[in-house]
């Protein structure tokens, strides 16, 4: 499946299942991304890679969610951004 029939998914599902029955915002959708992430980051500081796997997906899946309801591309962007890193210097020309 590529990366925009994923999104499709996502979003189909979470319509299906009343995540959309009343209009959220995308900034409470993108607190959602970030919520999911502090799950990951949680199931990894327990050492259960299992559970930090799925939490991985889940940020996805939310990601997905959003982009599909606001009609992003996403796969267009990412492709687009991942050449535009080719073309930035080591480390962005930054010295961390």
């Amino acid at each position: 499946m590529k990366i925009n029939e994923l999104t499709k998914e996502a979003h189909e599902t979470a319509l299906e299942k009343g995540w959309w029955d009343e209009e959220r915002s995308t900034t409470e959708c993108l607190a959602l991304v970030t919520c999911e992430i502090s799950e990951a980051i949680e199931e990894l500081r327990k050492g259960n890679y299992k559970k930090f796997n799925e939490e991985l997906a889940d940020v996805y899946i939310r990601l997905g969610d959003l982009c599909g309801h606001l009609g992003i591309d996403i796969e267009k962007e990412i492709i687009k951004k991942m050449e535009f890193n080719k073309t930035r210097p080591y480390k962005h020309g930054k010295n961390f």
